[in-house]
């Protein structure tokens, strides 16, 4: 008999809910023509107009819309049946011959007790302004001044690349969703546009960076934070050339962030811009792409000789953490620092909470405050904590890259981390059972004084920044890019 799920109501969310509760067939209606399909369970896709089936008849299943243009009820439910039929004895859906497919996981309220001065709308609307709630729960951007901290006069060089007037370690080409269900799209465009080299030697690679949000998720703080991540890997300093692919039907589209970019200063004309719907499917819209990046007639990015202080680097420890190695941790951050570049920290991470490392970097073990929002650029180069609303791995990743990190160095103690698409993660670790079990997934050894150990993860950042070694996780495929909610995000 007909059973009803309680759902949060985003459809993709529905959809998993559903086949963990049994389903083995999914029958998903879609106005403006949906293209997503779960891993493992056929999706068969009702579009409800003739003309949108038309544009998009290789990812679509069923026109529905025959029924508007005169086709009897009777006919299009026999003729419907009996596409079941046959997609339930084995017939590859349109999404099965495809061959892609998205999940996503109802994510509730993290808000575990009452929080005074908060309230939440699961549909954008506010009972309040967003500028009355308090700035912590909904990440307001910050003044983005630098701390207070100590430097030294050393310098550790690097060969990095001269890319439209700065100093980078890799010119990127980017595609960027624009929600979950444009996600894998953009990576299998960005593998083939990188096979391809449809930008030349424009780019020293391609990145896609598929995601969980845009669609289904609440407005409010964490649609802010959402857009500021987006837009930080836009403008990033590593990022030559931009293109955002839109599935169609998502809250933020491809207007949604023009009209961000705008208000951000920069010009939409910069990016390239394309629909999976409106384009006109899987393979118009991949033609489209491969065109725009094709066009450009860039130069090859061009080597020059500079130092760890023409960059902002990530600092971050996980697991438990020596004295001589929260010392020579913050060295690290002092030489690069002192060199004239930055040094991005988590508020909720291990380094912070650190006496030594506090007292090392900043001349006291007192306790320091956040600088910038999740990530937000900073106005001024040199130490900085970004906010952290949660301390999953990914998602701390993430923030530091829209913040412009270009390189991160993670101390690692019990096991090793993912490694993040954008930003190159470079670990290492002085703890001897870590060592011992995962050494070959290191990408450096710290041994010795704190002053030996610094210069340990100092080598491996600059011989990563000149790109001469690729970091153990990034060159395993060991990858990951993850958007946090914040504190008030749900799935609707």
């Amino acid at each position: 008999g007909y059973v009803f799920m309680d759902s949060p109501g985003n459809d993709l969310e529905s959809v998993a809910g559903e086949v963990a509760s049994g389903c083995n067939l999914i029958f998903f209606t879609t106005g403006n023509g949906s293209i997503t399909n779960f891993p493992f369970v056929p999706t068969l896709k009702f579009v409800t107009t003739s003309e949108r089936y038309e544009r998009l008849q290789a990812e679509m299943d069923v026109d529905a819309g025959r029924y508007l243009t005169g086709t009897p009820m009777a006919e299009l439910t026999a003729d419907t049946f009996d596409l079941t039929v046959r997609v339930a004895s084995g017939e590859p859906s349109a999404g099965e011959r495809a061959g892609h497919s998205q999940v996503s996981i109802w994510r509730n309220w993290r808000q575990s007790a009452p929080r005074a001065g908060i309230s939440i709308t699961t549909d954008g609307r506010m009972s309040r302004s967003l500028a009355d709630l308090p700035s912590e729960d909904r990440d307001a951007p910050l003044a983005g001044l630098p701390l207070t901290g100590l430097g030294t006069n050393a310098r550790t060089p690097v060969r990095l690349l001269s890319v439209d007037d700065r100093l980078v370690p890799e010119s990127v080409g980017l595609i960027l969703p624009t929600s979950l269900c444009s996600g894998q799209i953009a990576l299998r465009l960005a593998a083939q546009a990188e096979l391809e080299k449809w930008a030349g030697d424009a780019v020293t690679r391609m990145v896609a960076l598929p995601h969980t949000e845009g669609c289904g998720s609440s407005g409010g703080a964490s649609e802010e934070t959402f857009a500021r991540t987006m837009l930080g890997y836009l403008l990033h300093p590593n990022t030559r050339i931009a293109l955002l692919l839109e599935h169609g039907c998502e809250k933020t589209h491809n207007d949604y962030f023009r009209s961000r970019l705008v208000e951000a200063g920069a010009d939409p004309a910069r990016f390239g811009w394309a629909s999976i719907q409106a384009d006109g499917g899987l393979e118009a819209v991949g033609a489209k792409v491969r065109d725009w990046f094709s066009g450009f007639d860039l130069p090859a990015p061009v080597e020059y000789d500079g130092t760890l202080g023409d960059l902002t680097v990530g600092l971050e420890a996980r697991g438990p953490l020596s004295a001589g190695t929260a010392e020579a941790m913050a060295l690290i951050g002092r030489e690069i620092v002192g060199a004239g570049g930055s040094v991005v920290l988590s508020s909720r991470g291990a380094l912070l909470a650190h006496d030594v490392f506090r007292t090392a970097a900043f001349g006291s073990a007192d306790r320091v405050e956040s600088t910038v929002a999740h990530g937000q650029r900073f106005a001024e180069p040199g130490w900085h904590v970004m906010r952290m609303p949660g301390t999953d791995w990914m998602e701390t990743a993430t923030g530091f890259g829209a913040g412009g990190v270009q390189q991160l160095l993670a101390h690692v103690a019990g096991g090793t981390l993912s490694a993040q698409r954008f930003v190159p993660v470079v670990e290492l670790s002085n703890d001897p059972e870590t060592v011992a079990r995962y050494g070959d997934d290191l990408d450096a050894v710290a041994t010795g004084d704190a002053a030996d150990q610094a210069r340990a993860g100092l080598d491996a950042v600059a011989a990563v920044a000149s790109r001469r070694i690729v970091p153990k996780a990034v060159a395993s495929g060991n990858v990951g890019f993850q958007i946090t909610r914040g504190l008030l995000g749900t799935s609707m």
